[in-house]
């Protein structure tokens, strides 16, 4: 592989997850530390991304949010972790809820009890068709053809009539103001899921920290349960613990 392709796929990389390692450069493309460095030298002189220590991230923090196929295509190890840890959760004859965000995806994967779970998210229901276990409720509204969900009146109206366990909702960014999406729409029925929980559950990799995004649709004293791939930072621990939220790291 060329340096040239290599540069496009860690841009790529970056934009489905706002931020990438010298180790995840190195891990993906088979390459040393030094080449990787070299790699993300040459992006920031063509200021296409700012040097971290140990990594780069986008010039904004306002990211644009690319179409589901291209988020999937860039699932990280942190966010697979996430989900496998989030899964683990789910207790027998639970009744959950599972968002459309790709952080909440990855549970599917991991899900083997028998419970039953709503979502409206087609790529969560075609996953969790394939096994024998969980019972699926497809909420029905309008469908969302870039990024595979379902949305608006309808899917609010029906998410009325379920109470459940938990609800697994994913972010594009938690900060000091709180739980934020880039749109609208998408942070109303994440909203409306929360409210039809007992127990909350947000599901977010450390790149999603900090950051504040155009639409904010609930705020850190709503969750119940934080899990995340690092320690956040104290500034950051310190929001959780006055708001009353229980921070969950995955284990490497």
């Amino acid at each position: 592989m060329s340096q040239e392709e290599r540069l496009l796929l860690i841009l790529e990389n970056l934009t489905a997850n706002n931020r990438i390692t010298v180790d995840e450069i190195c891990t993906q493309f088979d390459v040393s530390r030094d080449t990787a460095r070299r790699d993300l030298v040459k992006l920031a002189d063509q200021q296409k991304i700012i040097r971290t220590r140990g990594g780069a991230i986008l010039p904004s923090q306002h990211k644009k949010v690319h179409n589901y196929e291209s988020r999937l295509k860039f699932v990280s190890e942190e966010k697979q972790r996430i989900g496998k840890l989030a899964a683990s959760l789910i207790q027998e004859n639970d009744h959950i809820i599972l968002d459309a965000s790709t952080t909440v995806q990855t549970m599917g994967e991991y899900v083997e009890k028998d419970c039953t779970i709503i979502t409206n998210s087609i790529h969560a229901a075609e996953m969790l068709s394939d096994k024998k276990e969980p019972k699926i409720h497809l909420l029905g509204g309008k469908f969302h053809k870039e990024h595979r969900y379902l949305y608006g009146h309808s899917v609010l109206e029906k998410l009325d009539f379920y109470l459940v366990d938990k609800a697994f909702i994913g972010v594009v960014g938690v900060s000091e103001n709180g739980l934020t999406i880039a749109d609208q729409e998408d942070g109303a029925v994440k909203r409306k899921m929360m409210q039809q929980a007992k127990q909350v559950i947000v599901l977010a990799d450390n790149s999603k920290i900090g950051i504040t995004e155009f639409y904010r649709f609930a705020e850190l004293k709503e969750i119940d349960l934080f899990i995340t791939d690092k320690e956040p930072d104290p500034t950051f621990m310190g929001l959780l613990k006055d708001n009353g939220v229980e921070l969950l790291i995955v284990q490497n």
